[in-house]
């Protein structure tokens, strides 16, 4: 079980950016993909960002591609989601998940994510 933090959240106008953080406890985080996740209020969890273990693939939820980037610091066992162009429909609880396996293939499914942090908010307004 990997434990993870988020943090950098807030309140922020639309057009503005904020950059999300996801501290891990583990030394096995760097053997795991990562993704981020969100769910609006009265929504569905949704997909937003993942990355492989190296950092070399990364995929994007169609909503966010090419406003949102994500990466990864292994050394630091911490993953960043940097948020540009921010929308209202950007608000949102963002989860940072761990997949459950080691290595394999990259997921965007949350079923195969095993471990998750507690969330950040981030709300966007118009």
């Amino acid at each position: 079980q990997v434990q993870l933090v988020e943090s950098g959240g807030g309140l922020v106008q639309a057009g503005g950016s904020l950059r999300l953080s996801c501290a891990a406890s583990v030394f096995t985080f760097r053997m795991r993909h990562i993704a981020w996740f969100r769910q609006a209020p009265g929504k569905e969890r949704e997909f937003v960002a993942c990355i492989t273990v190296n950092g070399e693939t990364t995929e994007y939820a169609d909503s966010v591609k090419g406003r949102f980037t994500i990466s990864r610091d292994n050394a630091k066992k911490s993953v960043l989601l940097q948020l540009n162009s921010l929308k209202p429909e950007d608000t949102a609880i963002y989860y940072c998940a761990a997949k459950q396996t080691l290595y394999g293939e990259i997921s965007m499914r949350s079923s195969d994510f095993g471990s998750w942090g507690q969330g950040t908010h981030v709300t966007v307004s118009s």
